[in-house]
């Protein structure tokens, strides 16, 4: 199955939001994982988004899945990046 970067830009105006809603958004991201969805991810420590790198049939399914997300469902997120990845070398 294919894995997808998925990168999130974060907006200043939406720390509040974002604060809010990190509890429930981490743990959706813990549950995606032990499901193997998700393969690993993180924010950037400069505080400007994240990566996620999860697996989906194709893009649209991708994109279907991160609309579950909590920082999805309540515009915590500025932009989104979704892009098929090709691994050379790593644990997954």
């Amino acid at each position: 199955m294919p894995i997808f970067a998925v990168h999130y830009d974060y907006a200043p105006d939406k720390a509040a939001v974002r604060d809010e809603h990190r509890p429930l958004h981490r743990k959706w991201l813990g549950e995606e994982h032990e499901a193997g969805n998700v393969l690993t991810c993180g924010p950037y420590p400069d505080g400007t988004g994240a990566l996620i790198l999860l697996r989906a049939h194709d893009l649209a399914a991708a994109e279907v899945f991160l609309a579950n997300d909590p920082f999805h469902a309540h515009s915590a997120i500025a932009a989104v990046r979704v892009t098929e990845w090709v691994q050379v070398y790593g644990p997954f």
